[in-house]
């Protein structure tokens, strides 16, 4: 599915306003041609394209007088197109847990999370490399921008745009859920080191087994 992010103009488009309309419910060609008075051969046409696009789908037959017509409703991927809560909420969590944890007791939830989230993963099969490339398939899936980085023997996932950048200024700890997740995904230490600053970008040093010291530094974490 290419990547459509919501902003107002999407939506004020037409195929903006199809989309808004199938999010209620699920509608007919005429339906839609109905209520954006449009011909049914403009509506198939906005259809088409955001079919293309894995945003709709063909869903049933609707039955009347006439000619049986189909119904058209939204994909699952098309929820990813209208704004969620995840930061405030999210955000709001982590400073109520911050108020009642000590900070070593809300570390090991936030750990506990991400390994809980890999648990949820479905990893293929295969050797280092193959884990490592879900392991950044994973991060790109929660909305980050990760890429594989190997230089001088030493591996990195590194991150450009950061799934959490909105809660990470006020709680850095949440790079901990991140850092035990791929750790889980990967099979192998993880180590994070994530730029923290205006714009927050991620990192994490992956731990390979002919090096002894930093898998033994990596695992006291």
């Amino acid at each position: 599915m290419p990547t459509i992010r919501w902003d107002r103009r999407f939506f004020a488009s037409t195929r903006g306003q199809v989309v808004t309309l199938l999010r209620r419910a699920s509608r007919t060609v005429e339906e839609l041609a109905q209520a954006l008075g449009l011909t049914d051969n403009a509506i198939r046409a906005h259809l088409a394209a955001l079919e293309r696009d894995g945003l709709v789908h063909q869903h049933g037959v609707r039955r009347g007088t006439g000619k049986p017509a189909y119904a058209y409703e939204l994909t699952p991927e098309a929820e990813r197109l209208f704004p969620k809560a995840y930061a405030p909420v999210l955000r709001q969590l982590l400073e109520v847990l911050a108020e009642r944890l000590a900070p070593e007791e809300l570390e090991s939830a936030l750990r506990t999370a991400g390994r809980r989230i890999a648990a949820g993963q479905s990893t293929p099969p295969g050797g280092l490399r193959t884990r490592l490339a879900a392991a950044v398939a994973v991060l790109n899936e929660l909305g980050g921008l990760a890429e594989l980085e190997e230089r001088d023997g030493a591996i990195v996932i590194r991150g450009y745009s950061c799934p959490l950048a909105d809660v990470v200024p006020g709680h850095p700890e949440v790079c901990k859920l991140a850092e035990a997740l791929l750790a889980e995904v990967v099979g192998a230490p993880i180590r994070e080191r994530c730029d923290r600053g205006e714009r927050p970008r991620c990192q994490f040093d992956v731990a390979l087994a002919d090096d002894p010291v930093q898998a033994m530094e990596t695992a006291a974490r």
